[in-house]
């Protein structure tokens, strides 16, 4: 199984703003089951959501997480972007906007905005691709979708870090079933990568697992990553490189 991440986002592309939200995304995606094959990042336009949407799509991941644009400004456009890549209109959420609605009422209580009426910049936010599931965000007003769309499973989640991160643990894992991919992080005693090419790629010729490589520096340890469907088949990985004459220590 495989998915792709799509980041927006003109802060992303200018630097302004560090991309973490990938990072987590892939981490939790990787954990479940999936092969992050691409992460993209595009600015706040329609026609080039649409347009890298659309690319995606055509790729076949079993899913596709959107992030980021959510929000009432102008450049807040991913909800319309997406709509018009899928060929649907945006609608109305009603429960959405009540939850909106409660939302800024709560925030006016408390003393952190002086109007809690609903104007269109708030309204906006409650509108869904037509067909989408809206997605519960504990942490912030702007809703997200859950779109099934050609056997595709499409996310759209905010882009505040902490909204994302309830979000995807509350809303996105939970629809992605229960699959575990394993994964063991261990140092190997070896000079330089290029002496342990060789027994890395023998090691994955006989095994179910994939192997990233992280070099600490020349004359130190490297560092791995082997991922796996079982501890068993990491293990059997590890045996098998011992063999070879690696040696190992756990963890980083």
């Amino acid at each position: 199984m495989f998915a792709e991440v799509l980041t927006i986002g003109d802060e992303l592309l200018t630097g302004n703003t560090v991309d973490s939200n990938s990072a987590v995304i892939a981490k939790k995606l990787t954990e479940k089951g999936y092969w992050v094959r691409r992460k993209t990042t595009v600015g706040d336009d329609v026609g080039e959501i649409k347009t890298v949407v659309r690319e995606i799509l055509s790729r076949k991941p079993e899913v596709l997480v959107i992030n980021g644009g959510l929000g009432p400004t102008h450049d807040d456009v991913t909800m319309l972007a997406v709509a018009e890549a899928l060929g649907r209109e945006l609608a109305l959420c009603e429960k959405c906007l009540e939850r909106i609605k409660s939302f800024y009422r709560e925030l006016y209580e408390k003393g952190l905005i002086d109007d809690p009426e609903l104007n269109e910049a708030r309204k906006k936010m409650a509108y869904l691709p037509e067909g989408a599931q809206p997605l519960e965000n504990t942490e912030g007003a702007a809703p997200g979708a859950y779109i099934e769309h050609e056997g595709v499973k499409i996310f759209v989640l905010p882009g505040m870090p902490r909204e994302m991160k309830a979000m995807l643990e509350k809303e996105v894992l939970p629809r992605l079933g229960e699959r575990k991919f394993i994964q063991r992080k261990l140092l190997a005693e070896i000079t330089d990568e290029s002496k342990l090419a060789p027994i890395l790629n023998e090691t994955l010729k006989r095994f179910k697992v994939r192997i990233h490589s992280s070099p600490k520096g020349f004359g130190k340890y490297i560092g791995l990553i082997i991922f796996g469907e079982s501890e068993e088949e990491i293990e059997r990985a590890k045996a098998f490189m011992e063999s070879l004459g690696i040696r190992f220590e756990e963890g980083w």
